[in-house]
């Protein structure tokens, strides 16, 4: 008798594996470098602040400062005639770095802009100004006073902070306070300060400092003595110098 072959059930093929086209992943695109104006900032360590009564007043005692050293120099919005301050430094100095101060609204940061500034400062945080600004050259230091108010600005975008009011919060204890929890953060201190405190603003974690009376003093600029207004920026820039080394 014969016997049926038995017909052995053939192993299940599965359909060829569907190579998936090799992902190409663009690069990251390499981070902006930080404005001009941040590195001058951090390596002169003193920004001059200059208010005038009239525009030929804030030209001259700007002038002055310049020739005693000083290469960050910042012109109080409120100024008279500004706006050509700004162009006639920017064009008298190409190599130095001016701004333009409490600048209160984008509509004034536009025209600062306009007339050649590096820089804008403000009071407090407009965030108008510092959103505009997060990828432009023109450097914004908006100013803080507590921790919320620092976290709030660097959340936005804020490169460096300016501590203002500091001498009547306590002075260099206060900023040795409030830069203790953001150590990467740059700070510039302001308000109030002297040529003889610029070592324990320094030595308290400030980045720079902003003097204002100290070298543009009132009685100084009213009198027109201008030789002397040289003399306070060189022993400002001087002190500086020395607190860093």
């Amino acid at each position: 008798m014969r016997v049926a072959a038995t017909q052995l059930p053939l192993p299940a093929t599965s359909p060829p594996r569907r190579r998936r086209p090799a992902q190409h992943t663009p690069p990251a695109a390499s981070p902006r470098p930080p404005p001009r104006a941040l590195a001058a900032i951090l390596r002169s360590r003193v920004i001059a602040c200059l208010r005038a009564e009239d525009g030929e007043t804030a030209l001259q005692a700007a002038h002055a400062a310049v020739r005693g050293g000083v290469t960050v120099l910042e012109v109080v919005m409120s100024t008279p005639g500004v706006l050509e301050v700004i162009e006639d430094l920017c064009r008298s100095y190409p190599s130095l770095t001016f701004g333009v101060g409490t600048v209160l609204n984008d509509i004034d940061a536009r025209k600062a802009i306009g007339a050649g500034v590096q820089f804008l400062m403000s009071p407090g945080t407009v965030m108008e100004i510092l959103h505009d600004l997060e990828e432009s050259k023109v450097l914004y230091i908006p100013g803080v006073l507590t921790p919320t108010e620092v976290l709030s600005a660097c959340s936005a975008g804020a490169k460096v902070v300016k501590v203002y009011p500091v001498s009547v919060m306590g002075g260099e204890l206060y900023m040795s306070a409030l830069k203790k929890p953001f150590p990467l953060i740059p700070m510039v201190a302001s308000q109030g300060i002297q040529i003889g405190s610029i070592k324990g603003y320094l030595e308290a974690g400030a980045s720079a400092v902003v003097l204002s009376d100290a070298i543009f003093d009132k009685e100084l600029m009213r009198k027109g003595n201008f030789s002397e207004v040289a003399e306070l920026a060189s022993l400002a820039t001087l002190e500086a110098l020395q607190s860093t080394k």
